[in-house]
C-alpha cells in the first residue's frame, strides 16, 4: 500500500469524513521523483465539532505518526467541519510553492 493510499484509510477509518482529499504534492519539493513525503489532506468531518484547529492537527498528526517516522515529511492540514466547508465554498486553499531546495 503506497503512503497515499495508507494516509487515507487511516483518516477514513479514524473521522468517516464526509469529504476527503488526500494529494501528494511531493513533486512541488526538492525530492527523487516518485517520492511520497509531502502531502495536502482536506478533510471534512462532524468529530472536529467544538474543537480549535491547532487540536484538529495534533490528532492528524498523532494518528499518522507511523507514517512520519517512515518517511512522511510534511502535511499541509485542511481541517473543518461540514459548516466550515460550506462556508469556503467546498474548497481549501492551494498549497504555496516550496521556497526552497531548488525548486
Amino acid at each position: 500500500m503506497t503512503t497515499q493510499q495508507t494516509i487515507e484509510q487511516k483518516l477514513r477509518e479514524a473521522y468517516t469524513p464526509v469529504h476527503l482529499e488526500v494529494t501528494n504534492e511531493s513533486h512541488m519539493h526538492n525530492v527523487p521523483e516518485g517520492s511520497e513525503s509531502h502531502f495536502k489532506v482536506v478533510i471534512v468531518t462532524d468529530k472536529f465539532s467544538g474543537q480549535m484547529l491547532v487540536a484538529r492537527h495534533r490528532q492528524v498528526n498523532k494518528l499518522l505518526a507511523e507514517q512520519f517516522e517512515q518517511g512522511l515529511h510534511a502535511l499541509a492540514l485542511h481541517t473543518m467541519t461540514p459548516d466550515e466547508y460550506s462556508a469556503k465554498g467546498g474548497v481549501a486553499p492551494d498549497s504555496p510553492q516550496c521556497m526552497g531546495g531548488g525548486k
